[in-house]
């Protein structure tokens, strides 16, 4: 009887890598100002790309989502091994996240007060931290459960693998065509005959 687990898991742990992979990759934090200082704000903002991000948290993302597609075509032991893979990427993210959340402020409030620029700014969490969070719900649980429950999970079929040769046999040959007989010697009254009797007359009998 198949696992119930399998399709529930499978779909979450797609949805949370996807969602982390993607909000990797986003801004954490935002800076605002008060009043009309907001464009000073966003200039001093697109000038340090990167600034409100955690790095490793896109990496680790697109590990895990890559984990989730080998783990749906792969059998045995490299199957397990591949979950641990992902499920170690899982922690890995959760890490950059409680990072993101005790530092990633304070860091970049750190940058404003040090470029001497306008009072009064502040920053602020922006959705994709919150979704991160959110991915990471969804995500390090569906690793945990696949890493238990993959061996009563269904595998992909021998069919798909590539074909083998067994050791000791030889892939079947086919026979050559028979060379064609040599007409020029022959009576083209014949040939017309052979034609009209719906016979080949390249061919001839064996003696």
């Amino acid at each position: 009887m198949a696992d119930r687990s399998f399709g529930p898991t499978v779909l979450a742990g797609l949805a949370g890598a996807g969602l982390a992979a993607t909000a990797g990759h986003r801004d954490w934090v935002e800076l605002t100002a008060p009043g009309g200082g907001q464009a000073a704000a966003d200039w001093f903002w697109q000038n340090a790309p990167g600034l409100g991000q955690m790095p490793a948290s896109g990496a680790l993302g697109l590990v895990a989502l890559a984990s989730w597609g080998v783990l749906l075509v792969s059998r045995g032991a490299w199957r397990r091994v591949v979950a641990a893979v992902g499920l170690l990427a899982s922690l890995g993210l959760a890490a950059v996240w409680v990072t993101g959340l005790l530092t990633l402020r304070d860091d970049v409030s750190a940058e404003v007060r040090g470029a001497d620029l306008a009072a009064g700014w502040s920053v602020e969490w922006t959705s994709w931290f919150v979704l991160a969070g959110i991915a990471l719900v969804l995500l390090v649980p569906a690793h945990v459960v696949a890493l238990v429950r993959l061996p009563r999970w269904p595998a992909m079929g021998s069919r798909y693998d590539a074909p083998t040769i067994r050791s000791g046999s030889r892939p079947a040959v086919a026979p050559s065509p028979a060379p064609a007989a040599d007409l020029s010697e022959e009576d083209p009254a014949d040939v017309w005959k052979a034609i009209d009797e719906g016979r080949d007359p390249t061919e001839r009998a064996d003696p």
